[in-house]
């Protein structure tokens, strides 16, 4: 049997983040809603799902619901993942974790002590393309590891998108750059020389576009073996463009759309011997991410990560921002 996956909210990134993968695996979208009625009815009659409910606190308290989605602005992820805790629903929810670490430690600790789930989604880790990338530094291919760069540029959300509003935690490194510092943060426990260890942040900078909310952060990292990171984040951007490029001294590599591998599934590999290009899959990585909650929701299958992972991300966020002459938000 599917999971029952209760949707808090309407959002764009529903379609592909929990819509798509959930018909794909047999799962049931059995209820939604949002804060407007006539955009939860709409959507439900887009999607197929089974009922429209009031509010989010409906939905999370549905018999019906096995586990929530939360995709709401980044404010609101860590008070409704609390919420569908205290419920004793699993939850998978749209990174940022939190606003901030001090709330994203709240959730945490809610969660250890209930002994419930949340997933932060960062999907871009479920994919064959991501994995291959990481195998490829772990088994020595491209040698010792000396920079890592994730460029991450989209062009700028309309005026009113939650995206640019301080009130609702938005701006590019909370939006972009929680992927970048992860990626950084995932590489650093391979234990492979050069990013051995744990990073840290040792410059940042940003423009505001409006105080306190970043149209573009740049972020740079140390790694204890030696390495230097990039994390570059762009919502200001001519086109959309999101890399991962790692240099060794053996090699380099190049994942052409991390976030996107259902378009774009390549993964170029220059060494000495010459340049190779391979092909990882156009499956969404949305649905690895889905596969493998459900896995560990019915069957107790472990995840890469889980709240610990969440709270450490987001204090790299925090100190990126103070690192920034910013204030966390």
């Amino acid at each position: 049997m599917g999971l029952r996956v209760g949707v808090l909210g309407a959002s764009r990134i529903a379609e592909s983040a929990i819509v798509g993968p959930a018909a794909e695996l047999g799962h049931r979208l059995v209820a939604v809603a949002a804060r407007d009625r006539s955009r939860a009815e709409a959507f439900a009659e887009k999607y197929g799902v089974e009922r429209v409910l009031h509010n989010y606190q409906e939905v999370i308290d549905d018999p019906a619901v096995d586990v929530v989605y939360n995709p709401l602005a980044n404010s609101l992820h860590a008070p409704w993942n609390l919420a569908a805790v205290a419920a004793g629903k699993p939850v998978l929810s749209e990174k940022p974790f939190a606003r901030n670490e001090v709330e994203a430690r709240r959730v945490a600790e809610a969660a250890d002590a209930a002994g419930v789930t949340v997933l932060e989604g960062f999907h871009y880790f479920f994919h064959p393309v991501t994995q291959r990338a990481f195998e490829l530094v772990a088994d020595g291919t491209l040698g010792e590891i000396t920079h890592v760069e994730v460029r991450m540029a989209m062009p700028a959300p309309a005026d009113d998108d939650p995206r640019w509003s301080l009130e609702l935690a938005g701006g590019a490194l909370m939006d972009l750059g929680c992927y970048g510092l992860h990626v950084m943060r995932s590489l650093g426990r391979l234990g492979v020389p050069g990013i051995e260890g744990r990073p840290s942040v040792t410059r940042a900078h940003a423009e505001q576009r409006t105080p306190g909310v970043d149209a573009w952060c740049d972020v740079q990292l140390g790694f204890p073996g030696g390495a230097t990171g990039l994390s570059a984040n762009s919502m200001v951007a001519d086109h959309r463009s999101f890399t991962i490029r790692i240099v060794g001294t053996a090699g380099d590599l190049l994942v052409h759309d991390f976030i996107g591998p259902s378009g774009n599934d390549r993964l170029t590999i220059n060494t000495p011997a010459g340049t190779v290009e391979e092909h990882l899959g156009t499956r969404a990585s949305y649905t690895y991410q889905l596969e493998a909650f459900a896995a560990h929701v019915q069957h107790g299958a472990p995840l890469p990560f889980g709240v610990a992972d969440a709270v450490a991300n987001m204090a790299f966020v925090d100190n990126a921002y103070r690192a920034a002459g910013m204030q966390p938000h």
